[in-house]
């Protein structure tokens, strides 16, 4: 992924060439608003299938104006205000979602599911923040599970290069080995935190591993008085969803065709928990 700042005489964007997922990111802009839609509609559409911006509540119509689609929001992601992902597609095939029907009656069931309270680890299960000496293990449960993954966990290098940068991974052991791990991006100029790269050997998944991690990460961030915790989850995947429901989060949309994960594209529901209630 490629960072970049694009500066304007009337605009500044920062933006995510995401070749994995052949997809653009608008994480932040200012300025003339109608000219940086101009700039993200002129994005090499060969190379690229999909814009994705994280807009502000003020500026939505103008984005729905110019075509864009609207997929959901952050509660609370601008320092307590909210962010919204608009969308506009270079392609046909990227826009039509194949599974919505299917993935609309897995979040219906999931809806019925009552929250959780979490008692201590299952016997022989323990948990601990993950160390730079954990890179190579962490990058071998991901290449077990996932055969595509929309960021290069699979790259043991990359692994040790944001557990350096200070990545809060935690992981899960059974008998000295890593059976389950999760992190937190945190966004220190905004004050949030995605909770993601969720993950469970499948031998393992019966004891619903992850709600403890995302538990132990959301303590941790309360702890650094970061409130706004968002996760996207597989929207077919009917285990993590019902995780984040289990724990208090709350739907606020879904994201089509949007990364490379487990097998091909796959939209992603965005899920979303003020910590400090």
């Amino acid at each position: 992924m490629n960072n970049h700042v694009i500066r304007d005489e009337t605009f500044v964007a920062h933006v995510i060439f995401d070749d994995i997922n052949e997809r653009i990111r608008v994480e932040d802009y200012r300025g003339d608003v109608q000219r940086c839609i101009g700039y993200l509609k002129q994005i090499d559409r060969q190379k690229y299938s999909k814009v994705i911006v994280k807009a502000r509540q003020e500026h939505v119509p103008l984005f729905i104006e110019n075509g864009f689609n609207y997929e959901g929001w952050i509660e609370g992601y601008f320092r307590g205000s909210h962010a919204h992902f608009l969308t506009f597609y270079f392609q046909m095939e990227r826009k039509m979602s194949r599974h919505w029907c299917m993935e609309d009656q897995v979040l219906e069931a999931v809806q019925t599911k009552q929250r959780t309270v979490l008692s201590s680890l299952p016997n022989g299960y323990r948990f601990r923040k993950a160390t730079v000496t954990d890179a190579n293990e962490l990058s071998n449960l991901y290449r077990t599970v996932f055969a595509i993954y929309p960021a290069p966990l699979h790259d043991v290098s990359y692994v040790e290069k944001i557990l350096k940068e200070g990545a809060m991974f935690y992981v899960i052991e059974h008998d000295g080995t890593i059976v389950s791990a999760a992190s937190a991006e945190i966004n220190r100029t905004y004050y949030n935190a995605e909770l993601t790269d969720c993950v469970t050997l499948p031998d393992h998944r019966q004891h619903g591993l992850i709600k403890y991690l995302l538990q132990q990460l959301e303590a941790d961030l309360k702890h650094q008085q970061i409130f706004c915790a968002y996760s996207l989850a597989r929207a077919q995947s009917y285990g993590m969803n019902a995780a984040f429901h289990q724990l208090g989060y709350r739907y606020s949309g879904r994201l089509a065709n949007n990364c490379y994960i487990f097998e091909n594209l796959e939209d992603m529901n965005i899920w979303v928990k003020d910590l400090s209630q």
